[in-house]
């Protein structure tokens, strides 16, 4: 995917700007956290890059004319939408059509669903607008994680998902390491293990625009020193990963490459209860 280039992008309902006059520039690679309140502009933003507004301003897809509906394009974006669509076909269709469709691998299909926690079988024949809203989720993320996608696109993804498949869903995107990404989430601190830049939005401009990969730069590090109330072994497992020395099971002391600093953070706020003090120092090797 090449990159996309949007210029005074300007979306009205009603005579209010959701998005007033908006200037963007997103590269290929760029794995991007949308926040903002509601109401700031992420949905919309998101409708008009797929096609769904008519808007005024220019977006353009890579070589692709500005203010151009590139279906070339768009076959290689996969989106999950906020509010799941009241689709009446059987799962088992709407797998079958996101297989000839859209390109989504059945047998990757299969093995995401497993991982994430729905029996495909067993609600196939069901229509999709009866499951809960967890199981829309669920179908919904499995089919756009088996795609070829260049682009996936998520609003709120894991807002309906239980923990253990929100856990499972943040481990699946970080493995999509060939695909840019725009995700609107509350939860910066869930999806701040996937990003390399954070982008806010408020009524409908571009408040902070923060690539983390161009402001840390490579060969600097943070000496970090964490406390814990409790010995916690599968805490002290993780940050063994990261090369953290034990220092008597409730007290951990290593260094965090710049550029991994949200991914970090990400992990520890899955830990935050325990956690009684930590220190972040900027060093250079």
């Amino acid at each position: 995917m090449g990159m996309i280039r949007i210029d005074s992008l300007t979306k009205r309902f009603e005579r209010r700007a959701v998005l007033d006059e908006l200037t963007l520039a997103i590269d290929a690679g760029d794995r991007i956290a949308l926040i903002g309140s509601n109401g700031a502009g992420k949905t919309t933003l998101f409708r008009c890059l797929l096609g769904h507004y008519r808007y005024t301003g220019e977006v353009g897809f890579g070589d692709a004319g500005a203010k151009r509906r590139d279906m070339d394009f768009l076959s290689r974006v996969a989106f999950v939408p906020q509010l799941p669509p009241p689709l009446r076909m059987p799962v088992g269709e709407l797998i079958s059509f996101a297989a000839k469709g859209a390109g989504a691998d059945r047998d990757r299909m299969q093995d995401i669903a497993d991982k994430i926690g729905i029996d495909l079988n067993e609600i196939r024949n069901r229509p999709f607008y009866r499951l809960s809203g967890g199981q829309k989720q669920k179908v919904l993320v499995t089919v756009a994680l088996a795609r070829e996608a260049d682009l996936f696109i998520f609003d709120e993804p894991a807002a309906n998902l239980d923990p253990a498949a929100r856990a499972v869903f943040i481990d699946l995107l970080a493995a999509r390491k060939d695909a840019s990404m725009l995700i609107a989430s509350h939860r910066l601190e869930e999806v701040a293990p996937l990003v390399n830049r954070v982008i806010e939005l408020d009524r409908g401009k571009v408040v902070l625009d923060d690539s983390v990969v161009d402001r840390l730069k490579a060969g600097h590090f943070r000496d970090c020193r964490i406390g814990i109330s409790e010995p916690h072994p599968t805490f002290a497992a993780a940050l063994s990963d990261w090369g953290f020395a034990d220092e008597g099971g409730v007290l951990f002391a290593g260094r965090v490459p710049a550029g991994d600093t949200l991914r970090f953070l990400g992990l520890l706020s899955r830990y935050a209860s325990l956690i009684d003090r930590l220190s972040l120092e900027t060093g250079e090797t």
